[in-house]
């Protein structure tokens, strides 16, 4: 039996869609919002998916272009609208909507359209990496994604100063072209030729840490360099040491300073905090349609756990835990006691220190948050009983998460 996820926020256009569908035969889905959504199409895994547009949380293009980065319109797309314009129907065909229906939407139209996306096999295209484009919620990260496009429309490479807890491989992933060749610079430790440039033509040359390269792998380095524009190619090169550094270390001079020609600091997974509890479960949404995972989803005081953590060696660091977590669990939700066995941790107060140079209201910002973590993480999740300890309405409990960055999965929908 055919399986439609229906997503629409009002519940009235919903049931009639599920009636209408289950009458013909289909078994529906119903999603009142994105949130929902993503749940829905991990869990069920649906043959075709009937989108609203517009939604409150998140709408319907936005939720498709999020499906688009992450390689999961692996299934048809219906858009539907009650406020269409052909420009919004152009933009979502173009992200991938297979059809577009207005409403109110016509009985044939509507089972023409399902039967169609039913009938169409979906593309089998190669599983691509994850990209900054891969966490459209972060305003932090699609802000570098911006510097990093504007970078690469000027410049043919780019150095990117790095420490630990570095995002330098996810940097270069959002920077490469679809579908062109990927050089791993600090892999290849025997000379290269034209060749090897041919073959890699309009593609990206990337080295995770200058001070890593050998003296062969720093030659193949200038080789490619005097020849960018000819084969079309850019490079991507993390640096965790400085030009004087570098060069003292035996690096060529005048390569050096031009690699440091163009220049961005990313920031750093500890930086980034805030956005590790999406992070991490787009990391585990990409690894389970990848295969490579059983079907996993995460607590919400799972996915804070790992908030709490520096993750020194970046963003390889988080996606092998997030990998562990999700191999290493019985049960099909990984909750607050897997993550703090992985990190080697016994169940206890989240111990942070609160810093005092900051302006008042800021800290006490900085408090409630970790005081929310705190109790989230002993309720695993549960939004009433976390109301309930902390004495708060729960509307207003979740209004005030919300405006913390304290991200609820389903267990703490309201």
């Amino acid at each position: 039996m055919a399986k439609i996820l229906v997503v629409d926020d009002e519940i009235g256009i919903r049931e009639l869609l599920s009636e209408i569908l289950s009458d013909e035969g289909y078994d529906v889905v119903l999603a009142e919002n994105a949130a929902a959504a993503r749940s829905a199409r991990l869990a069920n895994r649906p043959d075709v998916v009937l989108l609203d547009i517009w939604m409150p949380d998140t709408d319907g293009v936005t939720l498709l272009k999020e499906w688009a980065a992450n390689d999961l319109l692996t299934m048809p797309v219906i858009m539907m609208s009650g406020h269409g314009t052909i420009d919004t129907a152009v933009e979502a065909v173009r992200l991938g909507a297979m059809d577009f229906l207005e409403k109110p939407i016509a009985l044939q139209k509507l089972l023409s359209a399902v039967r169609r996306g039913l009938q169409r096999q979906p593309a089998v295209r190669p599983r691509s990496a994850l990209t900054l484009a891969s966490f459209p919620r972060s305003a932090p990260i699609k802000d570098l994604r911006r510097r990093l496009e504007q970078i690469f429309e000027k410049s043919r490479w780019l150095t990117l100063r790095v420490g630990q807890g570095s995002i330098c491989e996810l940097c270069a992933r959002s920077l490469q072209k679809p579908a062109s060749p990927w050089f791993d610079l600090g892999t290849q430790s025997q000379p290269i030729d034209l060749a090897a440039l041919e073959a890699a033509r309009g593609g990206l040359l990337y080295a995770e840490d200058l001070a890593l390269l050998s003296r062969a792998q720093q030659k193949n380095l200038a080789f490619a360099l005097e020849r960018l524009d000819k084969y079309d190619l850019h490079v991507v090169c993390g640096a965790s040491r400085s030009v004087e550094e570098l060069i003292s270390d035996g690096w060529d001079a005048v390569l050096v300073r031009r690699l440091f020609e163009v220049t961005l600091a990313p920031p750093s997974l500890p930086e980034l905090k805030d956005d590790i509890p999406e992070m991490a479960a787009q990391i585990l949404v990409h690894l389970v349609e990848g295969g490579e995972v059983p079907p996993r989803s995460m607590e919400t005081a799972a996915l804070n756990l790992l908030r709490n953590k520096a993750w020194p060696g970046g963003f390889g660091e988080l996606r092998a835990a997030v990998r562990s977590l999700a191999l290493g669990t019985l049960e099909e939700v990984v909750g607050s006691e897997d993550v703090l066995r992985l990190l080697g941790r016994t169940p206890g107060p989240v111990n942070q220190v609160l810093p005092l140079d900051m302006p008042l209201r800021e800290a006490r910002e900085s408090f409630e948050r970790m005081y929310f973590e705190y109790h989230l993480q002993l309720e695993s999740g549960n939004i009433t009983r976390l109301a309930e300890k902390t004495g708060l309405e729960r509307t207003h409990l979740y209004r005030k998460l919300k405006q913390l960055g304290i991200p609820l999965g389903r267990r703490g929908d309201l």
